[in-house]
């Protein structure tokens, strides 16, 4: 495949995860700025080559199976509070099935994912409110940051992580709530992407 393909491919599997249905060629076009005949060049090429398959509605796709195949479980551990700190004890609950290419992760880097259920409103601000899942990943943190943070030994909650006067702290993206400045700061994660549950 050349790289333009390869990108067309990713793009088509990105859609038709998040949308269950391919994109037109016109949106491919778009997508790609380039005319509707060259788009279908492209999409006739990948269909030789096996990757795509003209679906009933007239659409290039992938089968649903391709689909799922792209996509990693990733664990889901319970709770985590965008409000105040609270215990949450650690364990997977459920697991949750991702594309880590929508996180900007590469496959081999799908096994340092995990998600965490967001209850409160201390972050919504930044987009993410109760009943999202937050992605996280484990790596180390930088000032700017959204955390999953374990708060002097007890507690957790989800934060941005700042730098005030040469001390880190944690910071909610609600004004009604204060600056955490915890004695013993463990960061658990980083966060990546927020999937929405809840669409009113």
């Amino acid at each position: 495949m050349t790289e333009r393909q390869e990108e067309i491919l990713d793009f088509i599997r990105a859609y038709q995860e998040r949308e269950s249905v391919p994109p037109s060629t016109r949106e491919v076009a778009r997508q790609f700025e380039c005319s509707q005949p060259t788009a279908v060049q492209h999409l006739q090429a990948l269909a030789k080559k096996g990757q795509l398959e003209k679906l009933a509605d007239g659409k290039w796709g992938l089968k649903s199976a391709a689909v799922q195949g792209h996509l990693f479980s990733i664990p889901l551990y319970g709770t985590i509070p965008a409000g105040l700190p609270s215990w949450e004890e650690e364990r997977p609950g459920e697991s949750v099935a991702i594309d880590p290419t929508l996180f900007g992760l590469t496959r081999a880097r799908a096994s340092q994912l995990w998600a965490l259920q967001v209850q409160g409103d201390s972050m919504i601000n930044a987009g993410i409110l109760e009943g999202d899942l937050a992605i996280m990943v484990k790596r180390e943190p930088k000032p700017g940051d959204i955390i999953a943070a374990l708060v002097d030994g007890t507690t957790s909650t989800l934060k941005r992580l700042v730098q005030v006067r040469g001390r880190l702290v944690l910071r909610a993206e609600n004004e009604r709530y204060h600056d955490l400045a915890p004695e013993r700061l463990e960061a658990q994660g980083v966060l990546v992407g927020v999937i929405r549950r809840n669409i009113q």
